[in-house]
């Protein structure tokens, strides 16, 4: 990774922030997720907390225990390590199950209609792509997915709902979801997926992390309800 692609910008007093980037994409992202790992094991108990996002990394540490000074070093060492392999391919591929239907998405006509596609269509568009975890926030366990294809891209819908049921899987512009848990969102809503997005009894609590690959793919309603869907 060259020099003038990436820069480390003090954030707080015990605090950096590394920017990988203007604009987020699949490479850039898992970038992110292998200096984060490459910290992880660097720093150890140095750290206090990372924060990945779309194109950048916050970095905090233990100011008792270490300075701005050697926590740059070993994010230099982190991205340096990036020129010696290519982050295109790191992170898990995780693969979730999706019950497309007008019964399950109550926005997949009016989206393929815009389109001038089919129902099968978006579904099967939408099924092929490899999205990358961009970022999760918004809630535990949302996680932020792109890029997704041009054609059945959508813009947030004008009035947002009140109430997301848990497990929607949605689009909105070049990004689409899961809604971990209910909850108000203004995304165009095509399917549900009956894994669970977050479970803090749970180890890990979320099936994704940010870097990680998601592939989605079609289920029918019986098989949605036999693995604990709800309508």
């Amino acid at each position: 990774m060259s020099q003038d692609i990436f820069n480390i910008s003090i954030a707080g007093e015990n605090s950096l922030i590394v920017y990988f980037g203007a604009e987020p994409s699949p490479h850039i992202a898992a970038q992110v997720s292998q200096t984060a790992d490459y910290l992880r094991q660097s720093l150890g108990d140095l750290l206090i907390d990372l924060v990945p996002s779309y194109a950048s990394l916050l970095v905090i540490y233990n100011p008792l225990q270490t300075d701005h000074y050697l926590v740059r070093s070993a994010i230099r060492s982190a991205t340096h390590n990036l020129q010696q392999s290519s982050a295109q391919e790191q992170g898990n591929l995780v693969s979730l199950p999706v019950y497309y239907s007008l019964e399950s998405g109550p926005d997949l006509q009016q989206l393929a209609d815009n389109a001038d596609l089919s129902i099968e269509q978006v579904i099967a568009i939408h099924q092929q792509t490899e999205y990358r975890v961009y970022a999760i926030g918004f809630a535990p366990g949302f996680a932020y997915l792109g890029e997704v294809d041009k054609r059945i891209a959508a813009p947030r819908l004008a009035t947002p709902r009140q109430k997301v049921p848990r497990g929607a899987v949605a689009i909105a512009d070049r990004q689409t979801a899961v809604y971990p848990a209910p909850s108000p969102g203004g995304w165009n809503l095509i399917g549900l997926c009956p894994q669970p997005m977050f479970d803090p009894g749970a180890t890990p609590s979320m099936p994704v992390q940010t870097g990680d690959r998601v592939r989605f793919n079609a289920i029918d309603r019986e098989e949605y309800l036999a693995l604990g869907g709800i309508l």
